[in-house]
C-alpha cells in the first residue's frame, strides 16, 4: 500500500494554469441586408440559423495562441423561404496560455478561450443586425463543449470511413 501512495499522488502539484487575453478583434465581416436589395415588404416572420466553426493556431511567441469563432448566421423569411440577410462574422483572440498540459491544450483552446469571446462577439453580432435594419440578434449562449465533443465524433467518423492504405 505503501508503494501506492508514493506514485504518482506523491504530493507533487501541478503548476497553475495562467490564461491572459492579450487581445481579441473582427479579422472579417460581412452583412447583406437582402431584403432591402429586393425591396420586399409586408409581413416576415424571420427564421435565423446560426453556424459556428472554430479553430486554433500557435503564433510564432511562446505560450501564445490565436483562437478564431467563425459565424454564419442566416436569416430566412418563414413563410416564404426567401432571403432576409447574412451576417458572416471572423472573430479572434489571441491568449497567453501557460501550464495547460498538452493533452488537455487543444479541448482548453477550443472550449474556455471561445468561452471568453463569446459576449464580445455576441455584441458585434447585436449592433450589426440592428444597424442593418433589423432589430437586435441577441444569440443565445453557446455550448462549446457541445460544438468540440461533436467535431471529434465528426474527425473519428471519417477516419473510419476512409479505407486504410495497403503496403
Amino acid at each position: 500500500m505503501a508503494e501506492q501512495e508514493n506514485g504518482a499522488d506523491s504530493g507533487e502539484q501541478q503548476p497553475q494554469i495562467k490564461m491572459q487575453v492579450l487581445t481579441q478583434f473582427v479579422r472579417d465581416l460581412s452583412f447583406e441586408n437582402i431584403l432591402a436589395q429586393r425591396g420586399a415588404g409586408g409581413e416576415v416572420h424571420p427564421d435565423v440559423t446560426v453556424n459556428v466553426n472554430l479553430d486554433a493556431k500557435k503564433r510564432s511567441a511562446e505560450h501564445q495562441y490565436e483562437v478564431i469563432a467563425k459565424l454564419r448566421i442566416n436569416s430566412k423569411n418563414k413563410e416564404t423561404e426567401d432571403d432576409l440577410f447574412l451576417l458572416e462574422l471572423e472573430y479572434a483572440g489571441v491568449f497567453h496560455v501557460e501550464n495547460v498540459p498538452e493533452d488537455q491544450l487543444h479541448p482548453f483552446l477550443m472550449i474556455e478561450c471561445p468561452r471568453i469571446m463569446f459576449p464580445f462577439f455576441r455584441r458585434i453580432v447585436s449592433d450589426v443586425t440592428r444597424d442593418g435594419g433589423f432589430p437586435p440578434l441577441n444569440m443565445e449562449n453557446i455550448d462549446f463543449v457541445a460544438i468540440y465533443r461533436n467535431e471529434i465524433a465528426r474527425r473519428q467518423a471519417d477516419q473510419e470511413q476512409q479505407p486504410s492504405g495497403t503496403a
